[in-house]
């Protein structure tokens, strides 16, 4: 196992200020009850993660030393009705870092999942904080990248059992995770002016468009079929009626 290097991560070009720690509870909630003596734009990553967790408080559950596990202190430069954005931007952020660095094609699971060959090989989990400063925004991801068994209850995949290698025992992580980070400062900047690029570029790799789906949400169960993205990348549905309803947010979404 080669195990992650700041200095390698910490890039003079990126606004990022990276920390590597051995083992934590979850890495989204200590920058939480740190943010207020932290610097915008610290990243913590982790070798092994005791209390991950992903949306509806799902744990998310990793090998040491085998993936990328780490979260994001973000004050973003637009309006906070904005920021859920950053979440889409960082979806396809991941995607392009994995089509670079390998001969993968991940697909977007809306809103908050990354999937290879219909299972998840990503999860990611946007939250706010409050500070003295203001409101800040922590962005958790977790990649699974050499893990190579999952529990059976669990429908996930990794990059390194999705390339079918049988040579290949390991995929460098400080790479990958040098070519996400620059990825997201890259997709970032799409968060006004040129939000829509970034939804077409969404689009084409959206895992759901076309397809029925069932979607939980605080209202009740819906089902239908995707049409399309509005211009905020929510999902556009033909109900069973003939009628169409945009999703602006579920629970859960399930193809069926």
């Amino acid at each position: 196992m080669i195990p992650l290097d700041a200095n390698t991560l910490n890039d003079p070009t990126l606004p990022w200020q990276v920390t590597v720690l051995d083992e934590i509870a979850s890495t989204s909630d200590w920058l939480k009850q740190n943010a207020a003596n932290l610097p915008v734009g610290t990243v913590v990553f982790t070798e092994s993660q005791t209390q991950g967790r992903g949306r509806r408080d799902n744990r998310w559950i990793a090998p040491r030393g085998k993936d990328l596990m780490f979260s994001m202190l973000l004050r973003p430069e637009a309006p906070l009705e904005l920021w859920p954005r950053i979440t889409t931007l960082a979806a396809l952020a991941i995607c392009k870092a994995i089509e670079a660095e390998l001969p993968l094609q991940p697909r977007i699971k809306w809103p908050n999942d990354i999937y290879l060959s219909d299972q998840k090989i990503s999860g990611l989990l946007a939250e706010t904080v409050s500070t003295r400063e203001g409101m800040l925004l922590v962005l958790g991801i977790g990649l699974n990248v050499n893990a190579r068994e999952f529990a059976p209850d669990i429908v996930a995949t990794s990059l390194l059992k999705e390339l079918q290698s049988q040579t290949l025992n390991e995929l460098e992580r400080n790479s990958l995770a040098h070519r996400l980070l620059t990825a997201l400062h890259d997709e970032f900047q799409h968060l006004t002016g040129e939000f829509y690029s970034a939804i077409a570029e969404v689009r084409q790799r959206s895992w759901l468009l076309g397809r029925q789906i069932r979607a939980r949400t605080p209202q009740g169960e819906m089902f239908g079929r995707v049409l399309d993205l509005n211009e905020e990348g929510h999902l556009i549905l033909q109900l069973n009626d003939g009628s169409t309803h945009t999703l602006t947010s579920a629970e859960e979404v399930r193809r069926v």
